[in-house]
């Protein structure tokens, strides 16, 4: 099967994504998982899944603030409780929450806590709870159970005073999630190859002397240039500080002989990216090489595992135990030699760890989309190597959408002399040593 990559904007030419069909299909799979459950609704405070419920977005500075919420009736349509102006944004600009005349809009100004902010005399908790009160006897459902995924604590205790019954509801939504449709998959492609050409520059910039957090900068532009709608993080690591693996970026120099390692996590069109590759500086020692072979072929046992009805434990059970990498158990590793789905979010269904999948495991099925990431420790102490690849699963097996070459460990930042002067890039250095010797005449 090969997975099309189109161009980033919309044409009337050629057919990319259908963002209605995007629409409509979303919230036709949460219906189905609603009414495979025992819930009466569903209430979300969390923004991905807001967005996968009712196609709404006002931008990544919300995403930690709990403060909007919508709600999903068993054999009703969504409604959503938005910002300030964001809800008269919503009545003028998305007409898929305009249910008729006869009904009211989806689209309606509310407010939560704001985190706390709002004091408990201001009463924003029970003003929330009421609304969700109102909308559900509107519907007849306010005996039934209420599918909550994360809230704040008042708020739960609002709902409560007013005889809501909340239960678990994040794993319904998870589970509408778990396998994407096309149009979600044609956005993960999109996402990935924009991280593709974030590594291509990131590469010839790589030298002796530059920092970890100059490179983060440099890829946050490449990707916001290219249309990115949130650069979620870049994870740069190098020299010694890639074991034990802290998960920041600082302000230390690159050296030559250093191993750098990056995870690049952005959204387009709310569609995330995980992807790890690993550059030496410079040069590379046996011991950089050899833990790179390492990491490469723990990945490629797990992607040759990957194709429907397989389980994460088939996978994880070709990944090194805890111990045989210096970490005492499981826990301590976690993350490591790891998997997740990628979606509006970047750890979603399946979950694939030796912590959980071999007592656990999940199936996979055809239209999932993982990141499956592998480490290794260098036996000189203290350098390492990280792959990450992410895989859709199709009828044939596992198609890699992550295309920066990553089956030998790169060199970056090399200098070498030819005739006629210094080869002062790397992408020179290369070319040079990749031509052909000229022939004998």
């Amino acid at each position: 099967m090969v997975l099309k990559s189109f161009g980033l904007n919309a044409v009337d030419w050629e057919q990319r994504v259908d963002f209605d069909r995007l629409r409509r299909e979303r919230l036709g799979r949460l219906r189905a998982e609603l009414e495979r459950s025992e819930l009466g609704a569903l209430l979300s405070f969390d923004f991905h899944n807001i967005r996968y419920m009712t196609s709404t977005h006002i931008g990544t500075w919300a995403m930690d603030k709990l403060i909007r919420f919508s709600l999903l009736p068993r054999g009703g349509d969504p409604v959503v409780w938005d910002f300030g102006s964001a809800a008269r944004h919503h009545v003028l600009y998305n007409p898929w929450l305009d249910y008729g005349p006869d009904a009211e809009h989806g689209s309606r100004p509310g407010i939560s806590t704001l985190r706390g902010a709002f004091g408990p005399a201001a009463k924003r908790a029970e003003e929330v709870a009421r609304s969700i009160k109102r909308e559900l006897e509107r519907h007849g459902l306010a005996g039934e159970p209420l599918g909550v995924d994360v809230a704040e604590v008042p708020v739960l205790e609002a709902l409560a005073r007013e005889g809501v019954l909340v239960v678990d509801g994040q794993q319904v939504f998870l589970e509408a999630r778990r396998k994407k449709t096309e149009d979600e998959i044609s956005l993960l492609v999109a996402a990935a190859s924009m991280v593709d050409a974030a590594y291509d520059q990131l590469y010839a910039f790589l030298r002796p002397g530059v920092r970890e957090n100059e490179c983060v900068g440099l890829v946050a532009k490449v990707l916001y240039d290219l249309g990115s709608e949130h650069v979620e993080g870049v994870n740069a690591i190098s020299g010694e500080r890639c074991s034990p693996h802290p998960h920041v970026y600082s302000d230390r120099l690159l050296r030559p002989g250093d191993p750098a390692f990056f995870d690049i996590l952005h959204s387009f069109n709310g569609y995330r990216t995980c992807y790890y590759r690993t550059f030496a500086v410079g040069s590379a020692s046996p011991a950089q090489r050899d833990a790179y072979r390492r990491c490469r072929y723990y990945i490629d046992a797990a992607i040759e595992k990957v194709k429907p009805g397989a389980t994460t434990a088939d996978i994880v059970e070709v990944w090194p135990k805890a111990s045989e990498f210096g970490f005492a158990d499981e826990l301590a590793a976690f993350a490591l030699q790891f998997g997740h789905g990628v979606g509006l979010s970047i750890w979603e269904k399946p979950i694939f760890s030796r912590l959980v999948s071999l007592d656990h495991p999940e199936v996979l099925e055809e239209g999932m989309v993982f990141a499956l990431e592998t480490y290794w420790p260098a036996s000189d102490g203290w350098s390492a190597a990280r792959i990450e690849e992410e895989v859709v699963v199709t009828p044939e097996g596992g198609e890699v959408i992550t295309k920066f070459p990553a089956e030998e460990l790169l060199v970056a930042g090399q200098r070498y002399w030819a005739v006629g002067g210094p080869l002062s890039t790397t992408r020179e250095a290369q070319s040079h040593l990749n031509a052909k010797e000229p022939k004998e005449s």
